[in-house]
């Protein structure tokens, strides 16, 4: 299993910086972030002393690599590997997720159809199969055992694909390191929202490969896994983590316009995280700011990504207008369109972008300039004024002209 390095082309980050980036950018950072587990992994193998199991995978590798290339780069797998890793330089290494790495074996086993016989981990007598699911045992006891794979039955993930088969994403509900937070469900999600979760991703599919279809093309190369977590006091919710690359977490949607837009929203999400464990775009900046689409205050580097993400979701809304009817779309593109635009004023006057944050924030902000040029219905305009208007006031009522960096937010966005 080799080893790769990366650079990110110039011409490759300024078009991610300019919103898009399409399915070329899309596969060369999930390139990346395969790299990144895979260098994990060996961490987890060298500093654990748990070889074994890592040229157990090893060998399978040479036999069915894509199976052992799914497993690698499954969401979970990463975050496992990441805090495993952790603990064992700082000395806090629990055993059992140590011998996680023989599971991750297993799954690759399991998928390639190979026999395996490899120590795994039963913390509390369940052990987790990763993109696979769990085998219960009949003891709620903390051990390791010796599984063979082929001959247990395990609980597997839902699944979801679309008509065309062009996409399919795990649901998992399973796994103890789906998501790094409090706001995932507990248990499986509900038989009636997994159907809803079916039909929406089926007819969200349709709507991106039909009207978006540079978002469709990333959500191919990025989304593996759907995670449900509990939904907002607004009743929906999503997320994205820089330790679960591929997932988007989730609140049961409420119809697949929402789940459309949320997927633009969060792919941005999980580009710039990609690019983050690459490049440097900020600098330490202890200073909180305003932020048109939150109720506290944020930290530079949350505004950065607020930005990029909401230019995702303006993008999503202005493509939109051309097939859904009603004042809506033009509303969400005007709002969120110019609270975009000025984040980035805020970012390129705090002082603390690096060089490389610079141009690529100045490209975002060129791309939102040029959108702040196309007509929206009068309605609209004032629509979207209004909310954000409303949103101000409120956050200024709850944190204070204090709770920016020094200074009240500004009103414009300047062009």
């Amino acid at each position: 299993m080799r080893l790769d390095s990366y650079t990110v082309p110039q011409d490759l980050l300024d078009r991610l910086a300019r919103g898009g980036g399409g399915a070329e950018a899309a596969q060369f950072l999930a390139e990346t972030q395969y790299s990144k587990h895979l260098l994990l992994l060996r961490g987890v193998a060298e500093e654990g002393r748990a070889e074994a199991a890592y040229d157990r995978l090893a060998e399978i590798a040479a036999q069915a690599p894509e199976a052992v290339r799914y497993v690698i780069g499954y969401p979970a797998v990463g975050a496992w590997a990441k805090s495993t890793l952790r603990a064992l330089i700082t000395g806090r290494a629990d055993p059992l997720a140590v011998a996680q790495l023989g599971a991750v074996a297993a799954a690759a086993a399991c998928r390639a159809g190979l026999r395996l016989r490899v120590q795994v981990p039963a913390p509390g007598g369940v052990i987790t199969l990763p993109s696979l699911g769990q085998l219960v045992l009949p003891t709620d006891e903390d051990q390791l055992i010796e599984l063979e794979t082929g001959t247990s039955r395990c609980t597997p993930l839902h699944r979801i694909r679309s008509a065309d088969g062009a996409i399919e994403l795990v649901v998992d509900d399973l796994d103890p390191h789906r998501w790094p937070g409090p706001t995932v469900i507990d248990g499986r999600l509900p038989p009636d929202d997994l159907r809803r979760w079916r039909r929406h991703v089926a007819a969200a599919w349709e709507l991106l490969d039909k009207h978006h279809w540079t978002t469709a093309a990333e959500l191919r190369a990025i989304a593996r896994v759907l995670t449900p977590i509990k939904a907002a006091q607004s009743g929906r919710d999503s997320a994205t983590s820089r330790v679960t690359f591929g997932t988007v977490a989730m609140s049961t949607p409420p119809d697949h316009t929402w789940l459309a837009s949320t997927f633009a929203h969060e792919l941005q999400h999980a580009k710039l995280n990609a690019v983050l464990d690459l490049v440097e775009l900020t600098l330490p900046d202890e200073r909180r700011y305003y932020a048109p689409w939150r109720g506290d205050p944020r930290p530079l580097s949350g505004l950065l990504h607020g930005a990029y993400a909401h230019l995702g979701l303006a993008g999503f809304w202005r493509r939109q207008r051309d097939s859904e009817r009603g004042l809506r779309p033009h509303i969400e593109f005007a709002r969120w369109r110019a609270a975009a635009l000025e984040v980035t004023g805020t970012l390129l006057d705090s002082g603390k972008l690096t060089p490389v944050g610079e141009r690529f924030t100045g490209l975002l902000r060129r791309t939102l300039s040029s959108w702040m040029k196309d007509p929206v219905p009068p309605a609209a305009a004032e629509a979207a004024a209004r909310e954000a208007d409303e949103h101000r006031a409120a956050w200024l009522a709850r944190n204070g002209v204090t709770g920016t960096a020094d200074r009240s937010p500004s009103r414009s966005a300047r062009p």
